[in-house]
């Protein structure tokens, strides 16, 4: 066998040994990038619904269905006075600051700021008792927001903590209604309400 003979099968082993390295290295890479993935799979936090789920579907469903969204809250018994609307007169003297006076204690939850109340109301001014707004006029009650700024300040301030079911007065002086002259349309100077509230939510 020549010397070139020799070189040549070395060459060629050295070449396949060198493929056979390469391939077993990227084996390897392959092997350690897949063991990664599957520990970080192991790692992952478990939902806590998916946890927490009985193996009986029925043993974790409400004994008594929920109600809708849609459907209204629970009515607060109301005093038959509601019913009908109330005499309103006129005051006496001037009114210096907001007067809530409670004529029927209502039995429901108190006002919060910002709920929505159903109401009648009739509005008289004060010094001469001229009715200038009744919601008994439509036959419907009123729909509002409260302590939200949307009502006069008397309105927003005076009726927040008022218990559903409740019929109130209030006294409200000019700066707390519409002024002094008021914007026209507008009652002007001191004013005084009687509100029924209906409900709220």
């Amino acid at each position: 066998m020549s010397v070139q003979d020799k070189t040549g099968t070395s060459r060629r082993g050295q070449a396949l040994s060198g493929a056979f390295a390469g391939v077993a290295v990227i084996a390897v890479l392959v092997a350690v990038y897949i063991g990664i993935q599957v520990s970080d799979d192991d790692d992952k936090p478990v939902p806590a619904a998916a946890a927490s789920a009985p193996a009986d579907p029925a043993a974790g469903a409400p004994t008594e269905p929920a109600p809708a969204p849609s459907q209204p809250a629970a009515q607060t018994p109301l005093d038959p006075a509601l019913q009908q609307p109330p005499v309103v007169k006129a005051g006496t003297g001037k009114v210096t600051e907001l007067k809530v006076t409670e004529i029927i204690a209502g039995k429901g939850p108190k006002l919060q700021a910002g709920q929505t109340i159903q109401a009648n109301y009739v509005g008289v001014t004060y010094k001469d008792g001229k009715e200038f707004d009744s919601s008994w006029k439509t036959g419907q009650p009123a729909q509002f927001p409260v302590g939200a700024g949307q009502l006069i300040e008397g309105w927003d301030k005076g009726l927040v903590g008022v218990a559903v079911g409740s019929r109130v007065q209030l006294d409200i002086p000019a700066a707390m209604a519409y002024g002094d002259p008021a914007p026209q349309g507008r009652p002007g100077g001191d004013l005084r309400f009687v509100v029924d509230v209906l409900a709220a939510q």
